[in-house]
């Protein structure tokens, strides 16, 4: 039995789906996954958020702003040893624009989707990590001892682990396209 289901399984699993809601809340959700709308907004905002933070890293302001999760980074703090925080800033903007529009070009060649959301699922599991390695993400709650908290840098940081996953769903999302796509060329 496969896992990954046949573009006709997935049409028809919408036909379904469709057919079968019978509460208003599973006509809801039915309305929802019909329209697609879980990829629409995960995908623009995904664009979105990697042409603005992409673009913004080519200023020196956004250049500046992530020396200090990046030198803290033992996964990317090499980078900027190697070609300084303005051109590795540049870099890691230059390397989030091309995943935005790769996931652009996802929408009429699925293959590139897929290239673009693994770039993301790079670039966010990378920053994901910054939570635990960089000072003052994580912090005391003052007066009791153990008990720890997310910083606004550390809740700033932790959008790149709900990034990670948004990643991945892009990633299967393009594969089912282009597995359809595959299988229709036959």
């Amino acid at each position: 039995m496969s896992l990954v289901p046949s573009g006709q399984a997935i049409n028809a699993e919408k036909q379904d789906l469709s057919k079968d809601a019978k509460s208003n809340l599973t006509k809801l959700a039915a309305w929802i996954n019909d329209r697609n709308i879980p990829f629409l907004i995960t995908s623009i905002g995904m664009i979105v958020m990697l042409l603005w933070a992409g673009s913004y890293k080519m200023t020196a302001p956004g250049a500046e702003g992530i020396v200090p999760l990046v030198s803290n980074s033992p996964l990317i703090s090499w980078h900027f040893k190697l070609f300084g925080p303005y051109i590795g800033s540049d870099i890691i903007g230059l390397t989030e624009l091309a995943a935005a529009i790769l996931i652009i070009a996802g929408y009429m060649k699925p293959k590139a989707g897929i290239i673009g959301g693994f770039i993301a699922t790079l670039m966010f599991f990378t920053t994901s990590t910054m939570l635990i390695t960089t000072p003052g993400a994580i912090i005391s709650v003052p007066g009791i001892h153990h008990m720890r908290y997310m910083s606004f840098l550390g809740l700033f940081l932790f959008k790149d682990l709900i990034s990670l996953g948004a990643s991945f769903y892009l990633i299967s999302y393009f594969g089912r396209k282009a597995i359809f796509s595959e299988n229709q060329s036959r």
